[in-house]
């Protein structure tokens, strides 16, 4: 499985060519085999970076949303996930989004593809950039 960060999704919709090349390649293969997925907490991301004026989309906020969640499997949290994402250690992000989507690669055992060089530096999560 293949879970796609906040920010490569907006990328992706965007049609912003600021993924790598390496990250370009791993999403063709995860969507020629059907195993995009992201954490539901990206979808509360791009709401409030809508909201905030931080981040345009061409349609209404419900129908960018609903756009993204068609495009990918939705991985809502659970109690492993929730119980994971507590358990970073200091080099890790301390952004809850941030260890929601690391905890859910951890636990589905996915490539997590992100522009988070923080996320990278850690160790802690297979990333893909």
């Amino acid at each position: 499985m293949i879970l796609v960060d906040t920010q490569a999704v907006i990328w992706l919709t965007q049609t912003d060519s600021r993924l790598s090349a390496a990250a370009q390649e791993a999403l063709l293969k995860g969507r020629s085999e059907g195993n995009l997925a992201i954490a539901d907490v990206t979808l509360r991301e791009i709401a409030m970076l809508v909201a905030k004026r931080r981040l345009t989309v061409s349609a209404s906020l419900d129908v960018y949303l609903a756009f993204v969640e068609s495009l990918y499997q939705v991985i809502p949290v659970t109690a492993k996930i929730a119980e994971r994402s507590v358990r970073f250690g200091p080099k890790y992000p301390r952004d809850p989004a941030d260890q929601i989507i690391g905890a859910t690669a951890i636990v589905f055992g996915a490539t997590l593809i992100t522009s988070d060089e923080l996320i990278r530096k850690s160790g802690e999560v297979e990333c893909v950039w």
